[in-house]
């Protein structure tokens, strides 16, 4: 798959200025078209309605979190070939290795910047 600059990215979080610190950091990067949700399920309903072509989620969010959010994604016939990135900011190798197992396409650690971000989304679209 090849990494189209024009696709639809979604970025889930509960943390409004992180939101805009990855919209900003996705716009360095040459991103237009970025959606925004608060949390898992109000991110479910907005996969639910258009076409995305990523998924940057946060891991820590209430009522439903990134890794819920990710389940239901991969469990979802229309919605589990969405690569699907995971933010977090515990570096726990429990964590990562659950959502391996519960198919992130890739995993981020905070702080990030730009370059990191990128080379984890070109990494996605690599495979």
């Amino acid at each position: 798959m090849a990494l189209d600059l024009s696709m639809p990215v979604l970025v889930v979080d509960d943390y409004k200025t992180m939101i805009r610190i990855i919209k900003n950091l996705l716009k360095q990067l040459g991103f237009e078209d970025v959606d925004e949700a608060a949390d898992g399920q109000e991110a479910l309903g907005k996969l639910k309605e258009r076409n995305y072509g990523l998924v940057i989620s946060d891991w820590n969010m209430e009522p439903m979190t990134g890794y819920e959010l990710l389940q239901h994604v991969r469990s979802d016939e229309a919605l589990n070939g969405i690569p699907f990135i995971m933010v977090t900011a515990e570096a726990k190798s429990e964590n990562v290795v659950a959502a391996k197992k519960a198919g992130v396409s890739n995993y981020i650690v905070k702080p990030f910047n730009a370059q990191t971000l990128k080379g984890k989304i070109e990494t996605v679209f690599q495979n």
